[in-house]
């Protein structure tokens, strides 16, 4: 069976890829690939690293508390 999807790989590992950095525009594997930025792992200037998982923000108090 053939697939009508294209196949791309991942410029960094060479993996199959179906992302695409938004800076450089090479294709990228969901592991090279920040998702708060869309940028690939040479790209990104996030502060954490892409296997980290965003912070959760407090919960800022109501003004009835």
């Amino acid at each position: 069976m053939v697939s009508d999807v294209p196949g791309f790989t991942c410029s960094i590992c060479g993996e199959p890829s179906t992302e695409i950095c938004v800076y450089c525009t090479k294709d990228v594997c969901a592991n090279h690939l920040c998702l708060r930025c869309r940028r690939c792992s040479d790209c990104c200037l996030c502060e954490v690293p892409l296997g980290e998982p965003p912070a959760k923000e407090d919960a800022v108090p109501s003004a009835t508390e």
